[in-house]
């Protein structure tokens, strides 16, 4: 079973193709970079996984359910983050994560562990107004984290972070897996960010999937994925054994 499965996904809005035929196979308890540039189709992709968008064709499988005929049972077993995290600025960090939790119908100890996780204990009482753009990344994730999911999914995370709030987050994505038993989608545009958390990487090209696999083999053949990456932009799908 994959933590991510699709076949033949595809997203067309009137008669522009956003994202063609994508075969997907995420790993269980991997970090799965989904890279590629700006306008690729990652976003798009990821809510048609979430069951935000209506795929025009194709099958997609989370955890082993279809969706999104299983949508309520497969949402309960993922956190997600697509693009912005969503925080009422008026409120403290831990009264958005209540009211999140209650929602969701998580335990009340919930909210201290997901605090715990992403380093922002120390910060839960102040006003999410006063926070940066890396605290606020990782409250979000904090949200995300609510409901002790199998899957968590990043749509760009690191965006708008000054270096030290990269690392810092970086750090966090790493050890997720290992820590949580979870699985992490993380999306973004920088190829030298994937190449320093993913265990996996997909490369999307306007919309077309160009290549996928473990970094491992390519590491050991003494290439960078900026090199990978141009090479199968360049040629035809591509997948790494």
């Amino acid at each position: 079973m994959h933590a991510v499965s699709t076949r033949g996904l595809t997203k067309r809005f009137g008669g522009v193709v956003a994202v063609t035929d994508v075969a997907l196979e995420v790993p269980l308890q991997c970090v799965y970079g989904f890279l590629g540039p700006n306008g690729a189709g990652k976003t798009t992709t990821i809510r048609m996984l979430l069951g935000l968008v209506r795929p025009t064709a194709g099958e997609v499988h989370i955890l082993g359910l279809p969706m999104p005929a299983s949508r309520r049972e497969v949402l309960a077993r993922v956190g997600a983050v697509v693009e912005q995290p969503t925080l009422y600025p008026h409120l403290t960090g831990v009264e958005n994560l209540e009211l999140k939790r209650r929602l969701m119908g998580a335990p009340p100890s919930s909210i201290h562990h997901a605090l715990e996780v992403v380093g922002m204990t120390a910060h839960a009482g102040r006003l999410v107004a006063k926070y940066s753009t890396g605290m606020r990344q990782r409250m979000g994730i904090a949200t995300a984290l609510l409901g002790s999911p199998d899957l968590l999914i990043l749509d760009e995370p690191t965006n708008g972070l000054d270096p030290s709030g990269i690392e810092g987050l970086r750090r966090l994505i790493r050890e997720l897996p290992d820590r949580l038993g979870a699985t992490v989608f993380v999306s973004s545009h920088i190829l030298g960010e994937i190449e320093q958390i993913a265990d996996h990487v997909g490369i999307l090209h306007e919309g077309r999937l160009v290549l996928q696999g473990p970094l491992a083999p390519m590491r050991a053949g003494g290439r960078s994925l900026e090199q990978v990456f141009f090479d199968a932009t360049r040629n035809t799908t591509a997948v790494i054994r």
